[in-house]
């Protein structure tokens, strides 16, 4: 499956790293904390420009995305903000001076903490927009009014559960997904831009690249880090290394503990700390408890399935079977729309697909079928590569940690 040509970013990057700082990063404490670069790509001219950041845990890096569209009338409209350092707003207000001001910001949905957290800070930038979310919106350990997020309260509002209710203009539709998941919901909103055909959706579907994306290249090192066979091999900067360091960070984010990584016992991890070239705090003081298998490449070819978008395990496990019924409502909506390429908030976007292909991606999971299919019918991932994930769901549902699916 062929991706969309995107053309490079549009500004060159800063030359003073406070203009990537996050100051407010200790609200979710991830990589790369409170540095954090930005890259803006457009990706339908004049009118659609996605603008990536990185995030993750123990250098298991993936993009997270921002897409802002160009209203017919003028102005912008904002989808899933990032982190609003000084470079994004930067990028920001040259689209403004070119097309207009920011209008409206929408964040898609009511769980994804690593969205939710930056709604309100960078809808300080823009005090003219609207602010709209999805329904349910919730926090923890206590739910809160939105204000107390930092969302700006008199211009917040819920998405009309009505399409034909929306302020946004007869140029959009959208689907709200909304399960209850009994201590929270899991919401997600998915945006058609009708005169691009592109589709705009925030967790439900992913597609892997082969190659790194340009965006966790600024800084290699996690690349390199995880591209190591052990502690006593040195980070070495290479094209292979970023390549096979992607890939297996890719296995990582997607299966927690894929079938092709063993982990090494803790004496020999301390014994290999210790006589690693590297003992510095960045490089976890040597630390690198991780063997892959010969046959590594073979799981993430599966992964990848040459670019078809998929739904990931831990969405499939934890959270889409519970409520199949609506699933499969959201579902067939969005296929009766016209699109040929999807953006999500992570890994690839965009990527080349129609409606019969995003329905594809959920074909296993459809009422009346007992055991879903990871991946899709045609391109399966390995039973074995999501065990660890089915097994983590079954003690979690044990301990009432979780609920298991009605």
């Amino acid at each position: 499956m062929a991706k969309i040509t995107a053309q490079e970013n549009r500004s060159p990057h800063p030359t003073n790293p406070g203009d990537w700082a996050w100051n407010f990063w200790f609200l979710v404490p991830i990589y790369p904390y409170r540095r954090r670069r930005t890259l803006c790509r457009e990706v339908v001219p004049d009118t659609i420009w996605v603008f990536e950041q990185v995030q993750g845990i123990l250098y298991t890096i993936v993009p997270i995305r921002m897409t802002i569209i160009r209203l017919a009338a003028g102005g912008l409209l904002v989808y899933a903000p990032i982190a609003p350092t000084k470079e994004c707003i930067r990028l920001v207000r040259q689209l403004e001076t070119e097309h207009g001001a920011v209008k409206y910001i929408l964040l898609p949905t009511a769980s994804g903490l690593e969205h939710k957290v930056f709604v309100g800070a960078f809808a300080s930038y823009f005090p003219q927009a609207q602010v709209y979310v999805a329904p349910h919106q919730w926090s923890y350990p206590l739910s809160l009014p939105l204000g107390w997020l930092g969302f700006p309260a008199a211009r917040t509002q819920e998405l009309p559960p009505d399409p034909a209710q929306s302020p946004l203009g007869e140029e959009f539709d959208y689907a709200v997904l909304d399960i209850n998941l009994g201590k929270g919901s899991f919401g997600e909103v998915a945006l058609l831009h009708r005169p691009s055909q592109t589709l705009l959706l925030t967790d439900t579907l992913l597609s892997v690249p082969a190659d790194p994306p340009p965006i966790v290249q600024l800084d290699p090192y996690p690349l390199l880090f995880h591209a190591r066979e052990s502690a006593l091999e040195p980070v070495q900067d290479t094209p292979a290394n970023r390549a096979k360091g992607w890939q297996r960070i890719a296995l990582f984010a997607i299966y927690f503990q894929p079938q092709a990584l063993q982990t090494t016992g803790l004496k020999q991890a301390l014994q290999e700390a210790w006589k690693a070239p590297d003992h510095s705090p960045k490089a976890y003081f040597g630390l690198f408890p991780f063997r892959w298998q010969a046959d590594w490449q073979r799981s993430f070819q599966a992964l990848r399935g040459e670019g078809r978008p998929f739904v990931a395990p831990i969405l499939q496990t934890f959270i889409l079977d519970h409520d199949l019924q609506q699933l499969g409502a959201w579902v067939d909506r969005i296929a009766g729309w016209k699109f040929q390429q999807i953006i999500p908030c992570h890994f690839d976007g965009p990527i080349a697909a129609n409606p019969q292909q995003f329905r594809q991606a959920f074909a296993g999971l459809t009422p009346g079928v007992d055991e879903p299919v990871f991946g899709s019918e045609n391109q399966p991932l390995p039973l074995q590569d999501v065990q660890f994930i089915q097994n983590l769901e079954k003690v979690l549902d044990q301990r009432g940690i979780t609920a298991p699916p009605r």
